[in-house]
């Protein structure tokens, strides 16, 4: 039995330390804003501590997506719209293949949004205008679809932002919207080698006016031996089988006054075994997985009226970092709720990107291009405030001991490879 566990369990460690070197999704290796890695970069300037900077065309809230050599981007530039392969040893840009036109503003975003993701020998990028598309690393276009084309046009208020999530072989995409049409709500998924659909349905929701819109992207929860998908928006939180699509349990109270503007931007949350799920900053709602039907009162854990509006918790398991808004942190209990500190304040600013956790820190950006670092833990210590001087919607990532932000302007790689 010894003989038998200890190469697998070498291997499992193996693939994980492969894994968090990488930043293969929108929410990193571990699909939460969560990195292993240690001895990251703590204080920058947009012309110290930086390894390079890569110009580019215009802003994007869709973040870089790093495998090995390769990083990738949704990029806006006029009209058009493409996904950019960068040789992160230059940079140089090494190919730009096209997703189409009709690139327009909506609010703050464009229809670059969508981050790609990757398995690390293909890459997959949406748009906001429907177009789905698969490549191989060397840019050639393995197939395509038109969602909106092929399913109706999207009826969200501020345009489509949802990026994909890749599980095993296949693509989860979810459209969540109502405010512009009657269309009901919908989940795919996609197989990641041809393009073709293995199911479609229908996300039934109560929610009115413009509540139904959702710009969250899907989670997975692993309940005992199954693995479930978690879409949040609509006013509720659905549990699905990745296999059939089924929903499989549904908790209501994420707009508890049933007002027609509760669309929700903030993403699910998995961590330490629980679910957050955000709405419009009351409530968020911490919930156990393994449930099925109505499972509000069985699974609701706690509630916390003061989480965030657009930025995505990050959880360790033991707190979950709430960054608002308008740059108000707090650590909660994630097994109680209870506030272990807070509120304390960040640089004052407009906070649109997701918090990231790596070696024992938070990394939490404002749109000025602001980073705060600062102390994951029981404890709130602000360790350094890192200037980049330009216009920033995009999420951090991180790889191999380096730091990519990007900003209307440029994407910067922070801090030396490892």
């Amino acid at each position: 039995m010894i003989r038998v566990l200890l190469p697998l369990a070498m291997v499992m460690l193996s693939l994980t330390v492969v894994n968090a070197d990488n930043w293969p999704q929108w929410r990193g290796p571990l699909l939460n804003g969560v990195s292993t890695e240690t001895d990251l970069p703590v204080k920058w300037t947009a012309d110290v501590n930086v390894a390079w900077k890569l110009a580019l065309p215009e802003w994007s809230g869709a973040t870089p997506i790093v495998w090995g050599d390769y990083i990738f981007l949704n990029v806006a530039q006029g009209s058009a719209l493409s996904l950019w392969c960068v040789d992160r040893r230059g940079p140089t840009v090494l190919w730009k293949a096209s997703l189409g036109a009709g690139n327009h503003q909506e609010q703050k975003q464009n229809m670059s949004s969508p981050s790609p993701v990757t398995d690390g020998t293909h890459v997959y990028a949406m748009t906001g205008t429907g177009i789905l598309k698969g490549f191989d690393f060397k840019g050639q276009e393995v197939w395509a679809r038109d969602i909106q084309r092929e399913y109706g046009r999207f009826g969200l208020n501020w345009g489509y932002a949802s990026s994909p999530l890749l599980h095993q072989d296949a693509l989860f995409v979810q459209v969540l919207h109502g405010m512009k049409t009657d269309d009901p709500s919908y989940v795919l998924r996609i197989d990641k080698n041809t393009g073709k659909t293995v199911w479609k349905v229908e996300r039934p929701t109560n929610a009115i006016q413009e509540s139904p819109d959702a710009y969250t992207t899907p989670a997975l929860v692993q309940t005992g031996s199954q693995t479930e998908i978690v879409i949040s928006g609509g006013d509720v939180v659905t549990g699905h089988d990745p296999a059939t699509g089924k929903e499989l349990w549904r908790l209501n109270g994420l707009n508890p006054d049933k007002d027609g503007a509760y669309r929700i931007v903030a993403s699910p949350v998995v961590a330490g075994g629980m679910i957050f799920a955000p709405s419009r900053q009351n409530p968020l709602i911490a919930l156990r997985p393994g449930g099925r039907g109505d499972v509000t009162q069985s699974h609701k854990l706690w509630q916390f009226s003061r989480g965030p509006d657009v930025p995505t918790p990050v959880s360790d398991g033991t707190h979950v970092y709430v960054v608002n808004d308008n740059g108000v942190a707090y650590a909660l209990d994630a097994k109680t709720g209870a506030t272990v500190w807070g509120p304390s304040r960040l640089r004052s600013g407009t906070y649109s990107s997701s918090p990231v956790l790596a070696g024992g820190r938070i990394y939490a950006t404002n749109e000025d291009g602001m980073t705060s670092v600062f102390a994951a833990g029981a404890t709130f210590e602000l360790v350094a405030e890192n200037p980049l001087n330009d216009y920033t919607l995009s999420s951090p990532a991180v790889s191999q001991g380096q730091i990519f932000i990007r900003t209307a302007k440029h994407l910067f790689a922070i801090g030396t490879r490892k």
